[in-house]
């Protein structure tokens, strides 16, 4: 017969060391991972005319739109959006039961000068590298790397467990987009539509891009 002989150890001591396995055992736990779905925002009435930091309000008409938006994200634990008009009047087109935060970091970037011009007059970058885009500032107004600088934090500071819907704008959603894939720059590469719904998620050890500009009759 073989005896096992366990070693005497002081109950305060047990007690410690019992506390250090349930922080061991905590730590190893998987966090649980935060969905960011980005919705940009309805038709602006924009009259044609650039509308970056304008508050012009939204074509919400388009039911089947909003519709499709709601069933794709499915249940949302938190809403926040831009302060703009056309993206407050999205959000209660999707989610009328629904009161957002808003985040005014999250407006579209500032075109200075370009406010309010005919996009037919507005001038034309030509062949400028992604780079030259995000480094282009309009007179008075934002590059988009300065929107950058002033967005990514607001976008890092409502990352949470479980799922936010953040309904904002093209410039936002390309920031957002520039940030999971660690070049800024990159972010301008993508087509984001009104109603479109872009969805990313924040993991312990970087992000997961889950598809981008998804609309109605997209699987």
């Amino acid at each position: 017969m073989v005896l096992c002989i366990s070693p005497l150890v002081p109950a305060p001591l047990r007690k410690q060391n019992q506390a250090r396995g349930e922080r061991r055992n905590s730590t190893l736990q998987p966090a649980k991972p935060s969905h960011l779905y980005f919705i940009r925002h309805a038709p602006g009435l924009d009259g044609g005319c650039l509308a970056g930091r304008r508050d012009v309000p939204a074509d919400v008409s388009d039911r089947a739109a909003a519709d499709h938006a709601r069933a794709l994200i499915g249940s949302v634990d938190r809403f926040v959006a831009s302060p703009a008009q056309r993206c407050r009047m999205t959000a209660q087109a999707i989610w009328p039961e629904a009161s957002p935060a808003h985040e005014p970091q999250l407006w579209e970037q500032d075109f200075g000068e370009w406010e309010g011009k005919p996009f037919a007059d507005l001038p034309d970058p030509g062949t400028m590298s992604r780079e030259g885009l995000a480094a282009l500032r309009p007179p008075s107004g934002e590059s988009f790397a300065d929107l950058t600088a002033r967005t990514a934090p607001a976008i890092e500071g409502i990352i949470a467990p479980g799922t936010t819907a953040v309904i904002a704008h093209a410039g936002t959603i390309r920031v957002a987009l520039g940030l999971a894939l660690g070049d800024p720059a990159a972010g301008l590469a993508f087509q984001i539509a009104n109603w479109s719904v872009t969805a990313l998620t924040r993991l312990p050890d970087g992000w997961a891009v889950g598809y981008v500009n998804r609309t109605g009759g997209q699987r």
